[in-house]
């Protein structure tokens, strides 16, 4: 079963008056600082809502969650029996916009029926992709199914809800850092940050 999304603040940092920090990025949608807090109010959402839950499954959807799933985990309780796979689908090229092709290429590693199921990715874009994983999911009979995102664009909760949501971004925006890349690059920067357009359209 899955979840409308429940009430909660999404807006976005005012970061306007800070530098960026690389001369690539436009301007800074979430620093470290602002994560951390943000990881662990997410943290702390999950914690109450799964208490009694006894073992929860996250699912992390390589590679661009990976460093959200990380420290999110890190942040639920030691209550919580947590076990952790990953999935990883084919949605994206080295192009600033989803191919519309999915295509799974590594699945979960054992079977989800009748558990507890926590999604963990880092954006929705468009909402499509993240639409096609959790009905596949649903087919295999989790006993609860739930998504936790760092960021999702504006519109893309047309397409599908997340339970559990960082920040939201503007549809028209490309943005890097903190485990989400652009044709490979800037993955592994600390924050978040909006890339200039100058940088995207290169490709």
């Amino acid at each position: 079963r899955r979840t409308d999304q429940s009430s909660q603040k999404i807006d976005m940092e005012d970061n306007s008056q800070l530098t960026p920090p690389h001369p690539w990025i436009e301007n800074v949608v979430a620093t470290e600082e602002q994560i951390r807090v943000k990881v662990k109010e997410l943290a702390a959402r999950i914690n109450e809502d799964y208490k009694d839950c006894g073992t929860l499954t996250v699912i992390g959807i390589l590679h661009g969650a990976f460093l959200f799933m990380a420290d999110l985990v890190r942040e639920i309780s030691v209550d919580l029996n947590v076990h952790i796979d990953f999935m990883s689908v084919s949605s994206y090229g080295d192009e600033s916009k989803s191919s519309g092709a999915v295509k799974i290429i590594m699945d979960t590693k054992k079977p989800i029926n009748g558990k507890h199921i926590l999604v963990v990715e880092d954006i929705i874009d468009s909402g499509l992709t993240l639409k096609y994983l959790l009905n596949i999911l649903e087919k295999r009979e989790p006993l609860s199914l739930e998504c936790c995102v760092l960021l999702q664009k504006e519109g893309s909760s047309e397409n599908v809800k997340a339970k559990y949501v960082g920040w939201e971004t503007p549809k028209e925006s490309f943005v890097v850092g903190y485990g989400l890349d652009f044709a490979g690059r800037h993955r592994c920067l600390p924050y978040v940050g909006e890339l200039k357009e100058s940088e995207w359209r290169k490709q």
